[in-house]
């Protein structure tokens, strides 16, 4: 038995191991690794073998070593004496024996080479899995005399493999990856829908892949197992999960992996299958590749999956391995040269080669380094990003013999954790500094600024995004973000911080600005933003609205300046659009009181504290109740009832106006419906639409559905709508929305006539049918007037338009006889009675029917 050194059993055994069949004596072996120990080429590759953990076992039939390497004893946990005579049953996992053996000895028997995974434990318990190669060394006869084992350390792959198994299968359920091509198939496995990205892969159109016609591109003979996986599932309902190669619109093949689920009913019967199609085809390719290079390189190349530089110092000469050729794009016959090398490297990083080679050339002594840099592939100048790793291998006498080096193209990885990096700060759409970055941003520059130092922070609003989005298309609104992005760095110029900070709202951070220098910083920047743009024949707004905060007036820190410029923006919008409002301490009253408002009428609806009151309007001629205005009030629980006034700034807000007409509109509904069960003569009642309705889809529907559901006609119903509303961008979108309520009998009325700036053109427009005289012009009504000027105006502009005309606030008897004598129809106000609530409606009315005789608690409503 003979414990042989590295370089020399290498030298023997590899040969051998090389080799399927090697008729050979004890003898001839030994003196085979002599004969080839002189070659001192060999003893670079062991220590590659060495490293990459590859062990060689030679023993005779009998048990006896013949050559062990301290690479296998490590990986077996036993000395060369130890593994004399010891049956391998006895150093292999119990899960493998029975399975090692079969195989061991069936090869044994015909003399013939075989390859194993297997696991190795030591005497410890520690396991080693390995790549097992087994060859016989046959005598003259044919019958094996010795075995050559060699083994390579595959522990970490395989654990990397068990981990990836445990992790698909942990989230196959939970966590789908991103699909490439979607589709839908029927519960037989007929194709019903295919993503757009089928027909951009395939060059096929989409209605050209349903039934079965898919199958069509499908390599040849992926179609049979293809079928099987697929048919297995359809039959069990079970998840089908397969590979299979398309024929891609340039004519090549590329892999591809299916994988769908069934939704079922409760029964368990399939109701439709969901699948997504993923490119995997660079996957398959990258693990075809590493499995031919494992068949056609050295042990070690294949283990490690690098490019090999190896210098031989002694004589000089280099080796460059196939796979480090290909990463740097040169052919293989390419001879390996330092020029060559540095001239592939990028300038910038030339230098840190030229150091490794200056340092080798001096005698560094140190054994290992390492380095990352960029080259440009000799074939077509893709720069690549390269992780080399490198030992100095040194004599006894200090002398330098090799330099190995190993390399890695890690372009990707260097990539992905760039653009995360870049993602994680900046927003994906306009590319500027996203909120957490900006405010990273801000409060840097505020540790920055000394305290007699100045720093402003502008938040600005753009202010028609919403309506760009609903009536261009929110392509158009993508584009108005970019271009306004776009336009604030050029405004502000490169010193300062820009930002998004979500939806329409931007920031600017502005070191050395104070307050005698904002006004015209931000001023002009928002004449320069405010030039329109053109996006597929249309003109988009790029107005933006801007709120300033100032350092150290407004605030010391990052999150007290944001306060500040925010509560400024916000009476910005409110009073000063599309100009610059600088924070002052009485601004924050304002927003104070919006906010106390908005959480009163959130309770409001929670608690379903809100209610229609109904103020009665009249015939004036007739001076009888024709139908009813329903106005918001709630109930206070110690206040009592409470006006819209004390919740004003809910009604700005879209959902909170919209959760309130809701409210309203069901207890009108049933106040109608309650009525006219108790034999009440039925009666119009007008409704007031806020301007933040008509931004929310589906308005009409809304508004029917409470009438619908009551059985309550919707001719009885009057909508009430601001000027404001008319005045609104999309104007097509209001004129089908009114024209909807106008076909199903509704009524609409102009409220607040006079007092905006509609014009006579929105009267034509719009299916308007009822006016209504602002009470402004009826409080001061007397003969020869500009207010009376302005009513006659109206009332004669109403009669030669067919429309009604309806008189608010009237407070005297003399407004009424005015307004009856010019020809007013209707009129309503505290004269007449002031709004109550819907029982004391119903006392109401029924007094005023024919017949009966008014209660005295009503009769001052109705004079």
């Amino acid at each position: 038995m003979r414990h042989i050194p590295a370089q020399a059993m290498y030298a023997a055994a590899l040969p051998i191991a090389d080799q399927d069949v090697t008729p050979a004596s004890e003898a001839g072996a030994a003196g085979a690794a002599q004969q080839m120990l002189s070659d001192a080429s060999r003893a670079g590759l062991e220590i590659v073998l060495s490293r990459a953990k590859v062990g060689i076992l030679h023993r005779g039939v009998d048990r006896r070593v013949l050559l062990v390497n301290d690479a296998y004893c490590a990986i077996v946990g036993r000395s060369a004496a130890e593994l004399a005579g010891l049956p391998f049953e006895q150093f292999t996992h119990p899960d493998d024996v029975e399975r090692s053996s079969r195989i061991f000895f069936e090869h044994l028997a015909k003399g013939e080479p075989f390859e194993i995974e297997k696991r190795y434990i030591r005497p410890d318990d520690t396991v080693t899995w390995c790549s097992v190669h087994v060859s016989f060394v046959l005598d003259e006869a044919g019958r094996p005399e010795s075995i050559i084992t060699v083994a390579s350390d595959i522990t970490a792959r395989r654990q990397a493999q068990e981990k990836l198994r445990e992790s698909e299968e942990h989230y196959r359920h939970t966590v789908e990856l991103a699909p490439q091509i979607a589709w839908t198939a029927d519960p037989a496995g007929g194709i019903l829908e295919v993503s757009s990205r089928w027909s951009e892969i395939t060059g096929i159109a989409q209605q050209d892949a349903l039934g079965e016609l898919w199958l069509k591109v499908l390599h040849r003979d992926d179609v049979a197992p293809t079928r099987i996986a697929w048919s297995w599932s359809i039959a069990s309902g079970e998840p089908v999960d397969v590979t299979y190669r398309l024929l891609g619109k340039d004519g090549a093949y590329r892999w591809f992996r299916a994988r769908a689920t069934a939704r079922k009913d409760p029964a368990g019967a399939v109701i439709r299958w969901y699948g997504t199609l993923e490119d995997i085809h660079e996957r398959r390719e990258a693990e075809q590749a590493l499995r031919n290079s494992e068949e056609r390189f050295r042990l070690a190349a294949q283990a490690a999956g690098l490019g090999i530089w190896d210098f031989d110092a002694l004589r000089g000469r280099r080796e460059w391995s196939d796979e480090f050729k290909k990463m740097l794009g040169l052919a293989p016959d390419v001879v390996p040269q330092l020029k060559t090398a540095l001239a592939l490297v990028v300038p910038q990083d030339r230098h840190l080669l030229q150091a490794l080679i200056d340092a080798a050339q001096a005698g560094d002594s140190s054994a290992r380094f390492e380095v990352t840099l960029r080259i440009r592939r000799g074939d077509n100048g893709a720069e690549r990003w390269m992780r080399t790793d490198g030992w100095r291998i040194h004599a006894p006498s200090g002398r330098l013999e090799r330099i190995l080096v190993t390399i890695r193209d890690v372009t990707e990885k260097r990539t992905a954790e760039q653009r995360i990096r870049w993602t994680a700060t900046h927003d994906a759409l306009t590319g500027i500094a996203n909120r957490s970055h900006f405010t990273d941003q801000l409060e840097r520059a505020l540790a920055e600024t000394p305290p007699d130092g100045e720093l402003a922070l502008v938040l600005l609003d753009l202010d028609h995004l919403k309506e760009v989005n609903d009536t261009i298309g929110h392509d158009a609104g993508d584009r108005l973000l970019e271009t306004f992005a776009s336009r604030l760095r050029e405004a502000f110029g490169t010193r300062a911080v820009v930002g998004r900070l979500g939806g329409d709202e931007f920031a600017v951070l502005l070191a050395g600005v104070g307050g005698d220098q904002i006004h015209a910083r931000v001023e002009a920047a928002l004449d320069r933003l405010r030039h329109p743009f053109q996006y597929e024949g249309y003109t988009c707004d790029t107005q933006a609205t801007a709120g300033a905060s100032l350092y150290p007036a407004h605030g010391t820190t990052a999150d007290e300046l944001q306060k500040s410029a925010d509560i400024a923006l916000y009476v910005g919008k409110s009073q000063r659009r599309g100009e610059l409002s600088l924070f002052a301490p009485a601004m924050r009253a304002g927003v104070q009181r919006r906010a106390s408002m908005l959480n009163v009428a959130r309770i409001a609806v929670r608690d379903n504290l809100i209610e229609p009151f109904y103020q009665p309007k009249l015939c004036l001629k007739t001076r009888s109740i024709v139908g009813f205005e329903a106005l918001l009030r709630w109930r206070h629980e110690s206040l009592g009832v409470q006006g819209p006034e004390t919740i004003a700034s809910a009604f700005e807000d879209l959902g909170l106006a919209i959760a309130m007409s809701d409210r309203m509109l069901d207890r009108i509904a049933n106040d109608m419906r309650a009525w006219r069960d108790c034999g009440i003569d039925p009666v119009r009642v007008a409704i007031n639409l806020s301007a933040a309705e008509f931004r929310h889809d589906g308005l009409a529907e809304r508004i029917m559905k409470p009438f619908a559901r009551q059985h309550v006609p919707f001719d009885l119903i009057e909508l009430e709508i601001t000027e404001t509303v008319l005045l609104g961008r999309d104007t097509d979108r209001l004129e089908a929305t009114l024209a909807t309520f106008h076909h199903h009998g509704f009524r609409i009325a102009l409220d607040d006539f006079g007092t905006g700036y509609a014009s006579l053109t929105h009267l034509k427009m719009f299916p308007v049918d009822v006016i209504k005289i602002d009470k402004s012009f009826v409080s001061n009504l007397r003969a020869n007037s500009d207010d009376a000027a302005i009513v006659d105006a109206v009332i004669s502009l109403a009669q030669r338009l067919d429309m009604e005309v309806v008189a608010e606030g009237i407070e005297q008897e003399e407004q009424a006889d005015y307004l009856t004598a010019r020809g007013c129809d209707y009129g309503q106000g505290y004269l007449f009675g002031r709004a109550i609530c819907a029982s004391d409606v119903m006392n109401l009315m029924l007094a005023q029917a024919p017949g009966a005789d008014p209660e005295p608690s009503f009769r001052h409503h109705v004079p």
